[in-house]
């Protein structure tokens, strides 16, 4: 008698929309209709967890439960894929240090302070990376530098926090940057001198208003993030970002991304080793209360 395994509350079309539509208005994620069983077998511990049975009790705890929100979070981290590593795309890090770095360090000379964003920074080896990156170039010696952090899941958050990474986030790492970890029983950790540079924040990019905290920024990496979401909330996205940076300052996408078919401001810049967008020197900002930018 073969062996019989219970599969556990099946998704069905109509509440894979709702919940599919949750989710995007949530936090911009869309998923098509073929993913339908990949969001069913992620989602089953998150009903197990909350004690419910179906998926159509759990559509209804994520809309009206108090508790609703922060479940729809953890169910959101559920269905994400957080897997980065150090130093990934590097041929793009390459051309950030040796095009558009010198740039902005010009612009920002009177200043003398730097600030970059990873926005959807996953577990943190990009915001360490950008760290690295700034304080082997000797051009903000003596400056005040912030690399920014931010993500939707506190799951990941938590272990970019931490600074303590496993083997697999060092198969791209540089020799050259051997040095910036130090060995510890749970694995190989940020040095402090490159975590204090860096720091992290949860955010929700749809949130335009609480993405103030991050303040003015003089570039932003957004890798592999906007491909996620919808049109809608990609262009919502792109305005944020927009407005976060200072004239003149960069947007850094991953190498699958491109805004040719999106309505945007951004002008198209051509690196010696890539093709990254910019906020035109000449634009402006009216921030509430009639301020400039």
């Amino acid at each position: 008698m073969p062996f019989l395994f219970d599969q556990g509350p099946s998704l069905s079309p109509a509440t894979f929309r709702l919940l599919r539509d949750l989710v995007n208005g949530f936090c911009g994620i869309y998923f098509e209709p073929d993913v339908a069983f990949l969001v069913q077998r992620r989602l089953r511990d998150r009903l197990a967890a909350a004690g419910l049975s179906s998926f159509e009790s759990y559509y209804a705890y994520l809309r009206d439960h108090p508790e609703g929100r922060a479940e729809l979070e953890r169910a959101v981290d559920a269905l994400t894929t957080n897997e980065t590593y150090f130093f990934r795309e590097r041929y793009q890090l390459e051309a950030f240090r040796h095009d558009v770095l010198p740039e902005l360090v010009a612009r920002r000379q009177s200043e003398r302070r730097l600030t970059l964003w990873s926005a959807g920074c996953s577990t943190g080896e990009e915001v360490y990376t950008l760290a690295m990156l700034l304080r082997a170039s000797g051009l903000v010696d003596g400056w005040e530098v912030r690399v920014f952090g931010s993500d939707i899941s506190r799951r990941v958050l938590q272990h970019a926090r931490r600074g303590v990474y496993g083997e697999a986030a060092f198969r791209a790492l540089p020799p050259a940057h051997a040095g910036d970890f130090m060995d510890t029983p749970e694995g190989r950790a940020v040095r402090p001198e490159i975590r204090a540079l860096c720091h992290f924040g949860h955010l929700n990019l749809l949130e335009h208003d609480r993405t103030a905290i991050v303040g003015k920024v003089d570039a932003v990496f957004c890798r592999n993030v906007l491909i996620y979401f919808d049109e809608t909330s990609r262009a919502r996205v792109l305005r944020t970002l927009w407005e976060r940076l200072h004239r003149g300052g960069y947007l850094m996408l991953g190498h699958s991304e491109s805004l040719l078919q999106s309505a945007t401001d951004f002008e198209l810049v051509h690196l010696s080793r890539d093709l990254v967008y910019r906020r035109p020197e000449g634009s402006r900002t009216i921030l509430p209360g009639g301020v400039d930018d």
